[in-house]
């Protein structure tokens, strides 16, 4: 599938503030231009089937002229439907792209239905530079969630289907800040069901601001835009790649492990049944209820150890252990041994079996990464 996307005037690399095509009556942003822009890539790929989407304008930036916004952006999406009457409209916000919560109070007409979608950009740099390796992961991940879902989230509840069209981070594995914020992108995306694009494939550019054969550390391809540079994010993102609810889909609740991109599910290897982690797709519905704290894996229960480094177990409803979320993301699922030791889901990265150790990082220490302990309700 191909979603056409109008990013610049000129062409060149995006983005800044200061850029002269920034926002709707800059200098190289003449909005009736833009319009007829639109229509005309409308009629030209209207036969192509395999379109499905047109993006009016990537990442509207520097004004924060709502008048201007409201006056346009229903222009270019009536000009897009005039055009090509099958294809989906999809409409940024401003700063960025990182904003659409000028909608929540105000909202505007159009004459189609049922093909108008909004796009959302999320970065770890749009949270601030450096502000993830700068503060507890569970308490800046449940701060930024909120920010997120009130800048553009809420449009889901309203009906409306929203995009996560570029994300991304660093891909050699280095960058702090962008391991803790995907892991916290992951879980909010499974929790929401979100169709996304990452940024990006390719590995590097032939030629990018005056540069020759510059490497795209973002890239999901090596430079050679053959091998891949990082299995494990991809490996990450095969957990939000199939939807979990929607039309012709049998809806179940499952227990996605962010940081690893599987979910949890039964062991059917062990002697005594036990939680592993493995493909979201394959793996057996779940059901959480924080009230009750039981967690139910296709009607078993689990069974919490009371040593340290032991698999959680399953069992048939008799010894069901009571499960609680501790941190400020509700992540952290955690439970009392018999001998007062507060114990949290994690998991052994050497079989991927899920096991019960000290709870981490629960809040303020920012030195340390709760990752393999978060478990996303879904």
């Amino acid at each position: 599938m191909v979603i056409l996307d109008n990013h610049l005037t000129k062409p060149g690399w995006c983005c800044s503030n200061n850029d002269l095509d920034a926002f709707f009556g800059y200098p190289q942003f003449d909005a009736l231009v833009w319009v007829k822009g639109l229509s005309k890539m409308a009629t030209l790929f209207r036969n192509a089937t395999n379109v499905v989407g047109m993006s009016l304008r990537n990442e509207p930036r520097g004004s924060r002229d709502y008048d201007l916004w409201f006056r346009f952006m229903p222009q270019g999406a009536e000009a897009v439907h005039a055009a090509n009457p099958n294809v989906l409209v999809i409409l940024s916000g401003i700063d960025f792209d990182t904003n659409l919560s000028f909608l929540r109070d105000r909202f505007f007409n159009v004459s189609f239905t049922e093909k108008l979608v909004f796009e959302l950009h999320w970065y770890s740099f749009s949270d601030g530079g450096g502000a993830w390796e700068n503060h507890n992961s569970n308490d800046f991940c449940a701060k930024i969630t909120e920010k997120v879902t009130h800048n553009g989230g809420f449009l889901i509840g309203r009906g409306f289907p929203l995009i996560l069209s570029e994300f991304g981070t660093e891909e050699r594995g280095v960058d702090v800040n962008g391991n803790r914020y995907m892991n916290c992108l992951v879980a909010w995306a499974a929790e929401n069901d979100l169709d996304w694009a990452v940024w990006e494939l390719t590995g590097g550019y032939y030629l990018r601001t005056g540069q020759s054969d510059m490497a795209e550390t973002y890239g999901v391809l090596d430079s050679n835009c053959k091998d891949v540079r990082n299995a494990s994010f991809l490996q990450k993102l095969s957990g939000i790649q199939y939807p979990f609810r929607g039309p012709g889909l049998r809806t179940k609740n499952v227990l996605i492990h962010p940081s690893s991109g599987l979910c949890v599910t039964n062991n059917p290897s062990d002697n005594v049944p036990a939680l592993r982690l493995g493909p979201c797709p394959k793996s057996e519905p779940s059901t959480f209820n924080p009230q009750e704290g039981i967690l139910w894996i296709n009607k078993m229960c689990v069974e919490a150890p009371n040593v340290v480094g032991q698999k959680v177990k399953l069992g048939v409803g008799t010894k069901c252990s009571k499960l609680g979320q501790i941190s400020a993301t509700k992540m952290h699922l955690s439970f009392t041994t018999s001998n007062g030791l507060l114990l949290c889901l994690d998991v052994d990265e050497r079989d991927n079996s899920v096991v019960a150790n000290p709870c981490k990082c629960l809040t303020m220490d920012v030195s340390c990464d709760p990752a393999s302990q978060w478990f996303k309700v879904i």
